[in-house]
C-alpha cells in the first residue's frame, strides 16, 4: 500500500504542468508556442529568459526528486516496490492528464528522480552528460541517451556507492529494471530525435 500511495502521489506531481502554468502566470502566454513546442522548462527559457526557466526546470525536478525521496528514504521504500514509485514522476510528466495526457520529454523529472537515489555524486554524474553530450552531438535527444548510459556506468561503479545513501546494495535487479524503464519512456519522449542519426557537432574553422 506505501508502494501504491507514492506512485499515485508521484504521478500527480508529475502531471503538474508547471512549465505551462508559470508561462500564462508570468509571461501572458502559452510556452507551447516557443521552439519545438514542448510544454517544459526548456521552452520557459525561449520565452522568458534564462532565470524563469531555470526555475521551471528546478520545478520539474523537484516534482520528481520529492516524492521519490520521500517514499525511499522516510518511508523505506525499497526493491521491486520502489520501480514504480520511480517511474512515476516521468510517466506523469510525460503523459500529463492535465494536459490531455499529453506531456513534456520528462528529462527534468527524470533527473530529479535518479538525483535522489544517486546524491551526492549522481546529480553531478547525469547533469555533466547531459551537458557535455548536447555540446558533442547534434540531437539533443541522443544526448541525453548518452546521459543514460553514463548513469548506467556509474550505476556499475561499487566504488561510489558507499558515499552513495540510495545504491547502498550498488546495482541491483529491481534498480536496473528502473533504469530501464526511464530508458524506454525517455525513448519515447525523444523518438522524433532519435529517427536521425547520431553526428558529432563539428566546428567550422574560419580561414
Amino acid at each position: 500500500m506505501i508502494s501504491l500511495t507514492w506512485t499515485l502521489i508521484g504521478f500527480l506531481l508529475g502531471s503538474l504542468p508547471i512549465s505551462v502554468w508559470l508561462g500564462k502566470l508570468v509571461l501572458r502566454t502559452d510556452i507551447r508556442d516557443y521552439g519545438d513546442g514542448n510544454p517544459g522548462g526548456t521552452n520557459v527559457l525561449r520565452a522568458g529568459g534564462r532565470g524563469l526557466g531555470l526555475l521551471a526546470i528546478i520545478l520539474d525536478m523537484l516534482k520528481g526528486a520529492i516524492p521519490v525521496s520521500l517514499a525511499h528514504y522516510v518511508f523505506k521504500v525499497d526493491s521491486w516496490p520502489l520501480i514504480p514509485v520511480v517511474l512515476a514522476p516521468i510517466l506523469g510528466h510525460a503523459f500529463s492528464p492535465l494536459l490531455g495526457w499529453r506531456g513534456g520529454k520528462a528529462l527534468a523529472s527524470t533527473l530529479g528522480v535518479w538525483a535522489a537515489l544517486t546524491v551526492p555524486f549522481g546529480p553531478f554524474v547525469m547533469g555533466g552528460s547531459v551537458f557535455v553530450f548536447n555540446k558533442l552531438l547534434n540531437t539533443s535527444g541522443w544526448a541525453v541517451m548518452a546521459a543514460l548510459l553514463a548513469l548506467l556506468g556509474f550505476l556499475l561503479a561499487p566504488a561510489l556507492h558507499w558515499r552513495s545513501p540510495g545504491l547502498t546494495a550498488g546495482l541491483t535487479l529491481p534498480l536496473f529494471v528502473a533504469w530501464a524503464g526511464t530508458v524506454a519512456i525517455i525513448a519515447w519522449t525523444h523518438r522524433a530525435d532519435l529517427r536521425q542519426r547520431p553526428q558529432l557537432r563539428i566546428r567550422r574553422t574560419r580561414r
